[in-house]
């Protein structure tokens, strides 16, 4: 299966920042804001180091970093929608994209996992 994670984190950072652009902020989004736009572009950033990786130790650490920072966007989206009723419906949309990466995320620090055990253990 072909996830196309680069050109998909990229245009979420994208559309996250395209949203947020519409939102006011005042004393409770403002920190919320500044979070989420912190979190979505280091997913997407995080990426593009993964795979420019200069080993595979390298790649594996881009790739955590890149779930951590994809469900600390799913968190602070719940709370902007939360905040911001009005923009509820296209928050959803992005949060569903969001959930999609992290198990995809998931899914490959699995394999790594299960492929480190494998080399480990002599099984290939």
């Amino acid at each position: 299966m072909i996830y196309d994670l680069e050109p998909r984190t990229k245009q979420l950072s994208k559309d996250v920042l395209d949203l947020l652009i519409k939102i006011t902020g005042n004393d409770i989004n403002r920190n919320i804001i500044l979070q989420l736009s912190r979190s979505v572009t280091s997913v997407a950033a995080n990426y593009c180091e993964a795979n420019n990786a200069s080993s595979k130790k390298d790649f594996k650490n881009k790739i955590f970093i890149c779930k951590k920072e994809i469900q600390e966007t799913k968190y602070w989206m719940e709370l902007l929608a939360r905040t911001n009723l009005e923009h509820k419906d296209e928050l959803r949309k992005l949060w569903k994209e969001t959930h999609e990466l992290t198990l995809i995320f998931n899914k490959i620090i699995f394999s790594l996992k299960k492929k480190e055990y494998e080399d480990k253990n002599g099984k290939n």
